[in-house]
């Protein structure tokens, strides 16, 4: 069983990495790999704690997870006035915010 778990971890992680390399142009689909790389990392620190038999790694997995809203949602709304001003969501040409 443990086999399987690290199985999960390992292509969770790697799904949110190949997000972010190969997908680098759209600010949408690195949001969405960031997405992927923190929910590895909390579902490695949900099963070491059960493991483990520690409270502690709970409680970063409750942590990250608020932060990882409040990062998604700060992002999605960057996202948004982004589109509204631009009428696109590609990051080559995010240079032109600068005023």
């Amino acid at each position: 069983m443990r086999t399987e778990i690290f199985l999960l971890i390992a292509s969770i992680l790697s799904i949110g990495l190949g997000g972010l390399t190969l997908f680098r142009t759209n600010l949408l689909l690195v949001l969405m790999g960031m997405e992927f790389l923190f929910f590895g990392i909390n579902l490695n620190f949900a099963i070491y704690s059960i493991s483990l038999d520690d409270l502690m790694g709970q409680l970063f997995f409750l942590y990250i997870l608020t932060v990882a809203g409040a990062e998604s949602g700060v992002g999605l709304a960057i996202l948004v006035s982004y589109y509204r001003l631009r009428g696109e969501i590609w990051l080559d040409l995010i240079n032109k915010l600068k005023g």
